[in-house]
C-alpha cells in the first residue's frame, strides 16, 4: 500500500518546525550540534518519530539525547502551535544510525579494495598449473591426412 500523503506532509512540516526551533536554541547546555534527518508520522497522525544525528563524541551524543528528551514537551508545544491539527502528535526522538552505517560501509569498501589489489598482485605473478588452454580442440586435418 502507498504511504499516506497527508502524513508525509505533516512529517515534513514537523521536521521543519523542530529544526527551526533547535536552530534558535534551547536553554539546555547539554544540547550539541543536532541535525534532524527524518520524521515519520503514523497514519492517524498521533505519533511522530523524529530521527536525529549529533556531530561529536559519544558523550556529546548521550548529553544531546538527554537534552532532547527533556525538551520533548516544549518541542511538542511548538509543533502544536504551528500545525493546524486537532491533536498534536506525541514526539519520540531516535538517534539515527546513518553516520555509523556510513563508516561501516566505508570500512567494508576499503577492505574490498585492499583484497582486490592483493588478488591483482597475485594474479600478475601467477602461472598456469598445466596448459594455458586445457580444453581439447578439434583436430585439424592436413592435406596428407586426407588419404
Amino acid at each position: 500500500m502507498g504511504e499516506n500523503p497527508r502524513a508525509a506532509k505533516v512529517a515534513d512540516r514537523i521536521r521543519e518546525i523542530i529544526a527551526r526551533r533547535l536552530e534558535r536554541g534551547i536553554r539546555d547546555p547539554r544540547l550539541g550540534f543536532v541535525t534532524i534527518t527524518d520524521v515519520r508520522v503514523t497514519g492517524d497522525l498521533q505519533h511522530a518519530s523524529v530521527f536525529y544525528t549529533v556531530y561529536g563524541s559519544e558523550e556529546e551524543r548521550v548529553d544531546s539525547a538527554a537534552a532532547l528528551k527533556a525538551a520533548t514537551g516544549m518541542l511538542r508545544t511548538e509543533v502544536g502551535k504551528n500545525l493546524n491539527l486537532r491533536l498534536t502528535p506525541s514526539l519520540e526522538f531516535i538517534a539515527d544510525a546513518i553516520p555509523e552505517n556510513a563508516a561501516a560501509i566505508d570500512a567494508l569498501l576499503r577492505e574490498a579494495t585492499e583484497r582486490d589489489n592483493e588478488a591483482r598482485a597475485l594474479a600478475a605473478n601467477a602461472h598456469y598449473a598445466g596448459d594455458e588452454d586445457p580444453y581439447v580442440k578439434p583436430r585439424e586435418l592436413d592435406e596428407d591426412d586426407e588419404d
